[in-house]
């Protein structure tokens, strides 16, 4: 080090500072990729090139349910450009995938159980040649009839060797001879929801000299991927690279694991790299959906409100094959009560195959179906008792110390009660008679065709929960490596920026802990250490922690030769916009001057306290953190067309510690906006089991002008001391509330009992007596 790096202050006049640049925790940072994004030079995966490209293309299965008879491929291997048609029985490994059970097949070969089930895929010079050439493979089909009736599936014929019953859960909490003096029952259906991301999917599969394959994808868990392609291909996992791309939005586990092993199995054939880029019906067609669900309930309470006992049958509707059901299922009943205190519940849950298209994760799954109903229930609730809404709720809300109905005690912060009371003390709207006519929307947009006569105004409530991280035993464990030179540092970790905010965050966490502006980090590929999925705030606390750690370490070997020196411990010096000082004042450094030239890593892994699975009666401590959100809704409904305009959303959330307000804030308002299209216009149909209308003009999404006005009127930072930071997930829980909030307030304006969703037009129709 040189006698420069280090010198004592002086009494001699400071200079300047410099306006301190925002970094660290806390500070608003924007996205690094932020303006490549704005002006489209930011790369995906359908924007790859690659010398010698071929184009791949997917024959689906135009039936729900059907026995294949055979298969005849020569009439497209003969076209011309056409260069490999592979199916079944070109896979030379395991031929069986699935994000969570491994039950789906790469290829059907005897039996079709979904419609969009990929049967062959071709490689060939033009894009065009190669989708001629798929429609071009000659399937015979024996038809069969669907079970598309999930409650049939239990007696219906096995459409998997592994059965129709993926799980089932029996939750049992407290006394089952329970009652209550008031009692109320209802019956709900929750739609199919697609996640509709912004980009279709799209991959680059480049073959290797050594016989492996190296595939440019947006994948969300690019290792598990990485494993499930080689086991498909027959390769060691060190044969196969998965390199991320650029992920255009994920709501879900982004990549259709059936979309991406077909391209390696072509690139490995024809030794040529070989691309695919989905249309958005493929896509419709590919990737799973949100678990259509059936859910009875009845609620027991006391004269003065307070819950004694829920009863409940959760059915989810996995489709064709199992995925991330058994995970869906175990949130659905252990949040089947919600938010509540509630000390005695019996669920009965299902999950169970059929043959409408494959259910997975997506945002929320579980917890979403399960809030709708529950909090229906409490409108039903507060209806037969004479209460506000809002009243009945706050008599019944979780705190910390208070055990979930699976017996585990909530440790972490659970302010509920604050979270309710915010939304319903935050002031209303104005109503229409006090703002100029000319300025009102009415129900159906701008030029809405309803009189205004017919418009009722309601006001309805919704609490959610969310758990954070896996479940039941995963094992949730990231790596990451920190590295410094010349100062400048760059961060290596596989967890995938999947609009998440995780790149900004390790920025973030580095500025804070090393006092560096600038910092990189790493593109993604699995040559680097698992991180695991993007989802369910795995990335804000596992990978954070990990970037926290290797951080520190660095921030050790760097500070520990300045203590030495001064004979001091590290915990006296602090780091601050760049500069290390001692708690005295006698050193002053920065750390440019500190660094001298050397080059400083460390790598460090963050792994959560353990969970375990539920037992037989529903049982276990399986969760490693929750979250919660309280909702106000505010709606104007025209009682003649049933048409609903969301007013504006009051939103209360429980986020631990805000990392990044802006970031924050963008999450909250866009889950609260997928919700809006949940309660409205998302619906997935399929009669049949066949997809209608796969397609953006089909399929609903809300747009600028369906988004309400949305209100963080309270963010309670009341940090979860086993969190890294203390941070909560944030997306999740509001996707989780909304709905049911928006549904409570279209019950408070229309007296009908909404227990469907998306709300249908009929469903908010009030007739005249």
């Amino acid at each position: 080090m040189s006698n420069e790096a280090a010198t004592a202050t002086t009494a001699a006049e400071p200079a300047p500072e410099a306006e301190p640049w925002p970094h660290g925790l806390g500070a608003s940072l924007p996205h690094a990729d932020a303006r490549a994004k704005t002006e489209g030079t930011f790369p995906y995966a359908a924007d790859l090139w690659a010398e010698g490209l071929l184009w791949a293309a997917v024959l689906r299965s135009p039936h729900a349910h059907a026995r294949i008879v055979s298969i005849d491929t020569s009439h497209a291997r003969e076209m011309p450009g056409v260069r490999a048609v592979v199916t079944h029985e070109d896979v030379p490994g395991t031929p069986r995938h699935g994000r969570g059970t491994p039950d789906r097949p790469v290829f059907a070969s005897e039996v079709v159980r979904h419609h969009g089930e990929p049967i062959a895929a071709v490689a060939a010079d033009h894009p065009d040649t190669a989708r001629m050439a798929a429609a071009a493979v000659i399937v015979e089909y024996e038809v069969l009839d669907p079970v598309t009736d999930p409650e049939q599936a239990f007696e219906a014929e096995p459409l998997h060797p592994d059965g129709n019953l993926i799980r089932h859960i029996p939750l049992r909490h407290g006394d089952p001879e329970a009652v209550g003096e008031v009692v109320v029952e209802g019956l709900y259906r929750i739609g199919r929801q697609d996640p509709a991301p912004i980009g279709a999917e799209a991959g680059l599969a480049v073959p290797r000299p050594d016989g492996g394959v190296e595939l440019y994808l947006a994948s969300t868990d690019p290792h598990a991927d990485r494993n499930t392609a080689a086991a498909c291909y027959g390769l060691s996992p060190d044969r196969v690279k998965i390199v991320v791309t650029g992920v255009p939005g994920a709501t879900a586990d982004r990549e259709d694991q059936g979309f991406q092993l077909p391209l390696g199995l072509l690139a490995l054939r024809t030794g040529c790299p070989v691309k695919l880029t989905a249309t958005r019906e493929e896509s419709f067609l590919g990737h799973t959906h949100r678990h259509p669900t059936l859910l009875r309930y009845r609620h027991h309470a006391d004269a003065e409100g307070k819950l004694v006992k829920v009863e409940a049958q959760i059915l989810l509707d996995a489709g064709a094959y199992a995925d991330t059901s058994s995970d869906a299922l175990a949130a659905a009943v252990s949040f089947a009560c919600g938010p509540y205190v509630v000390p005695n519940a019996f669920i009965e849950g299902w999950a169970v195959r059929t043959n409408n298209p494959p259910s997975g994760h997506v945002r929320g799954e579980g917890a979403m179906q399960v809030c709708a109903a529950y909090e229906a229930q409490m409108d039903k609730l507060a209806k037969k008792l004479g209460l506000d809404p809002a009243e009945v709720r706050l008599r019944n809300v979780l705190a910390t110390g208070d055990v979930l109905p699976i017996g585990q005690t909530v440790t972490c912060p659970a302010p509920v009660a604050e979270l309710l009371q915010a939304v319903r003390d935050f002031p209303l709207p104005a109503l229409p008679k006090d703002t100029p006519e000319e300025e009102w929307l009415l129900p159906g947009g701008p030029e809405g065709a309803g009189e205004p006569g017919a418009v009722r105004r309601g006001v309805g409530y919704g609490l959610g929960m969310v758990h954070m991280l896996g479940a039941e035993g995963a094992d949730e464990v990231s790596t990451a490596t920190v590295k410094v030179h010349d100062g400048v540092a760059t961060v290596l970790c596989a967890a995938v920026e999947t609009g998440q905010g995780f790149t900004t965050l390790a920025r973030q966490i580095v500025q804070e802990t090393l006092g560096i502006e600038e910092v990189h980090v790493a593109p993604v590929d699995t040559d680097q250490p698992p991180a695991g999925a993007g989802c369910r705030g795995r990335h804000t606390w596992v990978s954070g922690g990990a970037v926290e750690r290797a951080a520190k370490m660095v921030r050790t070997q760097l500070l520990q030769p300045l203590a030495h020196k001064f004979g001091m411990s590290t915990e006296l010096l602090q780091i601050t916009d760049g500069k290390i000082t001692s708690y005295d004042g006698v050193l002053s450094t920065t750390v440019t001057e500190a660094m001298d030239g050397k080059e400083l890593w460390a790598t460090a892994q963050c792994r959560p306290h353990p969970t375990e699975p539920l037992n037989g009666s529903g049982q276990g401590d399986a969760f490693v953190g929750l979250a919660f959100c309280a909702i106000r809704a505010v709606v104007d409904v025209d009682i003649e067309l049933g048409s609903v305009r969301v007013v504006e959303l009051a939103v209360a959330q429980d986020v631990g510690r805000v990392l990044n307000p802006t970031q924050l804030a963008a999450r909250i308002e866009a889950g609260v906006t997928q919700g809006v299209g949940i309660a409205l216009t998302e619906n997935l149909r399929t009669p049949r089991g066949l997809i209608r209308h796969p397609d953006l003009t089909g399929y609903a999404l809300p747009t600028a002008l369906d988004a309400p006005d949305i209100r963080i009127v309270r963010l309670v930072e009341e940090r979860d001391v086993v969190a890294p930071f203390g941070a909560k997930s944030v997306s999740a829980v509001p996707v989780v509330t909304a709905p049911a909030a928006i549904a409570s307030a279209v019950r408070a304006a229309t007296g009908r009992p909404v227990n469907r969703l998306p709300i249908r037009p009929q469903a908010a129709v009030v007739t005249a007596q």
